[in-house]
């Protein structure tokens, strides 16, 4: 897998509610697994966002927070390739959000769509606080420290995204300027090499002398291309093209990703909230007598009785889990009444208690060794601090906040 340019890095998070279930691991997890070895890929701990609405209690958070990695580890996640890190370990998400916070206005917190679904879903909590309104904007600092390329969400999560990209453009036409701006950009031609640097300089020129646009296009390309350079001088160089001022922070991208709605036991949305689900490493005996009460069409009220595999959450199951033959055996047997429910569900059980028991198996040395999670998770914190501290000092410096005023630059 040939190197990727640091703007392509992917961000995402979680909160840690406690262990994950398979709806988690199918509508997220599996997709970070792939991502890892695509794109330079940080994924944390969502622990501040916990507070957001769950800030009466925080008595489980650490122990939830362990968990939640352990179940990351045993899905896949590899922290040789990919970055975890807990986000209240990274100090930069606070002081970025206290920045953007200056600058969004009222108005956008309030039209965001979940605000006013999530007050009414969670009436029995008191969500009138600031810290629920400014979500988003936390939020938004989580993938804007990272100059994030993309951020993967499923299709209800993309107005999260929209914001960050409102608040970086925001950000970026109050502060683009920046101090010594063509000072800098003009060094950081000079890291591009001499023959790109060159044509870089005649590139631009052809532009904004002659409204060229595929010259602009070619020095685009130069820039993006080059895997040496940082993120800033990146933006710089992109920012130097047209005029004088950086996206200081680029606007992540939607990557949009599948997210099966994986059924729970009881039929509905699989979620700890209804208590219908089938934990990553649950015991192979509960799996299986879960599964064998699951729901199914209720059409089928005797063996003999043939049934409609739309209406049947295990035929959703079957969707996520299984090859095209037994899909086709499990269909034809459910509308002719050839097979009964416990048949169909028996392949079924099969591959899950397969696909639980080797996240068990990942996960062991974890749980047993405590030490190896707190390891990877104060590594992937050093590590995030440092591309963190790059892109603070980027703002800090837009917005004339540090060392002015001691006269320094």
């Amino acid at each position: 897998m040939g190197a990727n340019p640091q703007g392509e890095r992917v961000l995402s998070g979680m909160r840690p509610t406690g262990p994950l279930h398979l709806g988690n691991y199918h509508g997220a997890l599996l997709n970070w697994v792939d991502l890892q070895y695509r794109y330079p890929c940080f994924f944390f701990v969502a622990d501040w966002h916990a507070l957001t609405t769950g800030y009466q209690d925080t008595s489980k958070l650490s122990e939830h927070s362990r968990e939640m990695v352990i179940d990351w580890l045993a899905a896949g996640l590899n922290p040789g390739v990919s970055t975890l890190f807990v986000q209240s370990q990274v100090p930069e998400h606070a002081e970025l959000h206290l920045l953007l916070s200056m600058i969004t206005p009222l108005s956008w917190l309030e039209r965001v769509p979940t605000y006013k679904d999530q007050q009414t879903e969670l009436h029995a909590r008191d969500l009138a606080t600031y810290g629920f309104l400014g979500y988003p904007v936390l939020q938004s600092a989580d993938i804007l420290l990272y100059r994030a390329g993309y951020v993967p969400v499923g299709e209800d999560q993309i107005a999260h995204v929209e914001i960050t990209r409102e608040i970086a453009r925001r950000f970026n036409h109050l502060f683009g300027g920046g101090i010594d701006f063509e000072g800098k950009a003009e060094k950081a031609i000079g890291q591009l090499g001499s023959r790109n640097g060159r044509l870089y300089r005649d590139l631009r020129r052809k532009f904004q002398e002659a409204g060229d646009a595929s010259a602009l296009e070619k020095a685009r390309a130069i820039v993006q291309n080059n895997t040496r350079i940082t993120v800033a001088d990146r933006a710089r160089l992109l920012g130097y093209l047209e005029g004088s001022s950086i996206s200081i922070l680029p606007e992540p991208k939607v990557l949009l990703t599948p997210t099966p709605k994986l059924p729970g036991i009881d039929g509905r949305k699989m979620s700890k909230s209804y208590g219908n689900t089938l934990g990553l490493r649950e015991d192979p005996d509960s799996v299986t007598r879960k599964l064998k009460t699951m729901q199914t069409d209720p059409s089928r009220a005797r063996r003999s009785d043939p049934g409609d595999p739309e209406k049947c959450p295990v035929w959703s199951l079957h969707q996520v889990y299984s090859d095209e033959s037994t899909k086709s055996w499990a269909s034809a047997g459910c509308k002719s009444a050839g097979i009964g429910c416990l048949e169909c569900k028996k392949p079924l059980i099969d591959r899950i208690v397969t696909e639980t028991t080797t996240m068990r198996e990942r996960a062991a040395p974890y749980e047993e060794n405590p030490d190896l999670v707190r390891t990877i998770l104060t590594e992937g914190s050093e590590k995030a601090r440092e591309a963190a501290r790059e892109t603070l000092d980027e703002v800090r410096s837009s917005m004339y906040l540090r060392g002015h005023y001691y006269g320094h630059a």
